[in-house]
């Protein structure tokens, strides 16, 4: 029992399970503001210019009953279909696809500047006899006055 908990704890504690949390508080966060941005701040204008229409009222009643709105409908326990908070949901998803891509494309364009920076190499190497740091294209250590091969490291 002990090493299973010991072994849960090394789990738990590692970096990138830390890491996952923190990243799925974030994304939570970061969909209730994509969410309030799509209620909020784009349906009403869209609403507006399709005849003040209220996207997340938008159902079809699958009974034989007539409601003034969606939520009469769900408290009466009716079937229906939500296409209005469907599209909701769509444009919340392309929003937040929009986002990630964008987010990975910085990302992805940053590794590749970095991998093709050349790469500072060093312009000397110790001297295998006496250890003296002295140029890579020294044949000779200045130190010791030992020959070195021109490919050594």
């Amino acid at each position: 029992m002990k090493n299973i908990l010991k072994e849960f704890k090394t789990f738990a504690l590692r970096g990138s399970v830390i890491d996952l949390a923190v990243g799925i508080i974030i994304g939570a966060a970061f969909n209730s503001i994509v969410q309030s941005l799509v209620n909020d701040v784009i349906m009403p204008p869209i609403g507006y210019f399709t005849g003040n229409v209220d996207f997340s009222n938008l159902y079809i009643n699958l009974s034989n009953e007539s409601f003034e709105s969606l939520s009469a409908a769900k408290e009466a326990g009716v079937a229906t279909i939500n296409y209005g908070l469907f599209i909701n949901s769509v444009i919340s998803f392309v929003i937040v696809a929009s986002v990630v891509f964008f987010l990975v494309r910085s990302i992805n364009r940053l590794r590749e500047k970095q991998e093709q920076s050349p790469q500072k190499t060093k312009t000397t190497r110790p001297c295998p006899y006496c250890l003296q740091d002295v140029s890579r294209k020294a044949t000779r250590c200045q130190f010791c006055t030992s020959s070195i091969s021109s490919d050594s490291k």
